[in-house]
């Protein structure tokens, strides 16, 4: 089940979702518009490897906007810092940015109960496209959680993006064992 806006302002209320900043003309029918943050990152190396610390370069997005490039990976993050104590979040694209031909997820659309930070996101371009920070990239769609949560993500001591940050947050695949 996903919660409506009123659910979604009950959970605000009752302090199991937390969105920072929030604005009530962000929140849709059954999501909440979420942001892009002024900082994108790239890989260093144009080619990666799993088991290794792939290292990026941050850098701001100019008051004029940034054009992203095809065949290229962004790292961009969202400018809403949350939290999520109850509820399973997903992030989705909005269809207005999918229109551009911007994905902002290659895999990592759902997070986790008790997962508390700023959200990274993979952003792709199928064509040259300007963005510029402080534009509507997603929202967040909040399910039920059937059953009892035995470790929430925030408390778990090998989670791998709990270090809060307004930043993107490269890879950590290489931390696994495989």
């Amino acid at each position: 089940m996903i919660l409506s806006d009123r659910l979604i302002l009950k959970e605000i209320e009752a302090g199991t979702i937390v969105i920072e900043p929030f604005k009530r003309e962000c929140l849709g029918t059954n999501s909440y518009d979420v942001h892009l943050g002024k900082h994108l990152a790239c890989y260093k190396n144009r080619e990666l490897d799993a088991k290794k610390h792939n290292e990026i370069d941050h850098f701001e997005i100019p008051k004029d906007g940034f054009v992203l490039q095809p065949n290229t990976l962004y790292l961009g993050v969202t400018l809403e810092y949350t939290e999520t104590h109850a509820h399973v979040p997903f992030l989705e694209g909005k269809s207005s940015t999918g229109r551009l031909g911007i994905d902002i997820h290659a895999t990592a659309g759902k997070g986790d109960v008790g997962f508390c930070n700023t959200w990274t996101l993979e952003i792709s371009a199928t064509q040259p496209v300007k963005i510029y920070a402080g534009m509507p990239i997603g929202q967040l769609i909040y399910f039920v959680v059937d059953g009892e949560v035995e470790t929430m993500y925030h408390t778990k001591g090998d989670a791998k993006y709990n270090n809060k940050t307004t930043k993107p947050v490269e890879s950590m695949m290489w931390k696994n064992q495989f």
